[in-house]
């Protein structure tokens, strides 16, 4: 079962026109105007900001959790969701320190790290989608369930001692003070706005997320979109574990530990309905903007990391909340 079924169908095509797309503008254009006023803040709050290379390092607050944004955006508009990413980032990352220990080169970690993501997707869309397990449930199993097996192989130790091909992609710079990782983000941006708004597979997704019923009887493989989905997610999390791993140069059990919420409020602060049907990944870019911003921010100011996370858990409650009291206050107006 999934998110979008048992709501009532709500028609969003791919290319949203009239009302619809003078909203979705509007919400972008508010996130840019936030983003813009959360730089002027930063900047006059703290001397370094401004610094280029300052500026290049807040760019690793969000692009790895933006990669794997892009693909969660696309599952959450066809009505699932995927809270095991993180625990895929830990099962990836433990899966290249294993195999670090019998000499793998470079190459065949980041094989080996796709593939364990790959499978993890796989093995989540098997549930959803062949056996018909509410996705939140079944992610909230294998989201302990993949970390668990990180614990288990790792315990209290950690892998490190990784190939320089592998700190290249986590902390490398392509030219002057752009990282690799802002390349990565830059490039899947571009292919996850391609495929969700200009192919027909798109437009599956948006049709699946507003009714998957209308959706079977018009020819779309409702299950088979729903699996490769999870496929993109699982895939998009362990090129997130390289690049972590990368940056980090260890493997630890508790990599990427909550992530999951960090991905979700992204995704959800992007414009994406949590109900399926909506959204964008533009949205989604300017949303991982403003979250990296704001977590560089407060590190620049040495805020704790707990009014961080108060922060990020706040701010999905409200972008939750908010749109739906406004409609619930129109409706009573309109009564």
């Amino acid at each position: 079962m999934s998110l979008a079924e048992g709501t009532k169908p709500r028609h969003v095509p791919d290319r949203l026109t009239g009302r619809s797309q003078r909203v979705l503008r509007s919400w972008e254009l508010l996130l840019f105007a936030v983003a813009v006023g959360i730089f002027v803040a930063n900047s006059l709050a703290s001397p370094y900001f401004l610094n280029p290379w300052n500026l290049s390092d807040a760019t690793f607050n969000f692009t790895e959790r933006a990669m794997i944004g892009f693909a969660m955006a696309l599952l959450i508009i066809s009505g699932e969701i995927d809270l095991s990413v993180a625990g895929i980032i830990a099962l990836a990352s433990t899966a290249m320190g294993w195999a670090l220990q019998f000499d793998v080169g470079t190459a065949g970690l980041i094989a080996i790290a796709l593939a364990v993501g790959l499978a993890c997707g796989a093995f989540n869309g098997a549930l959803v989608t062949r056996f018909g397990l509410p996705s939140i449930v079944v992610t909230i199993g294998t989201m302990s369930l993949f970390r668990g097996i990180s614990y288990i192989i790792l315990g209290d130790q950690a892998f490190n001692g990784y190939p320089e091909g592998i700190a290249f992609l986590g902390r490398g710079y392509a030219f002057w003070v752009v990282s690799v990782q802002l390349v990565l983000f830059a490039v899947f941006a571009v292919v996850f706005g391609v495929l969700l708004h200009k192919t027909n597979f798109g437009r599956q997704i948006y049709t699946i997320g507003n009714n998957p019923t209308a959706a079977r009887f018009s020819g779309v493989r409702v299950e088979r979109v729903k699996f490769i989905l999870f496929l993109l997610t699982g895939v998009m999390a362990a090129v997130a574990a390289i690049c972590l791993t990368g940056r980090l140069g260890s493997t630890r059990p508790s990599i990427a530990y909550a992530w999951e919420l960090e991905v979700v409020t992204m995704v959800v602060l992007g414009g994406v309905s949590i109900l399926g049907g909506a959204g964008s990944i533009l949205g989604v870019v300017i949303a991982a903007l403003v979250m990296g911003l704001v977590t560089f921010g407060l590190g620049l100011l040495n805020v704790p990391g707990i009014v961080m996370s108060i922060f990020i858990g706040a701010l999905l409650i409200g972008v939750i909340a908010i749109p739906r009291l406004i409609a619930l206050v129109r409706l009573r107006r309109r009564a």
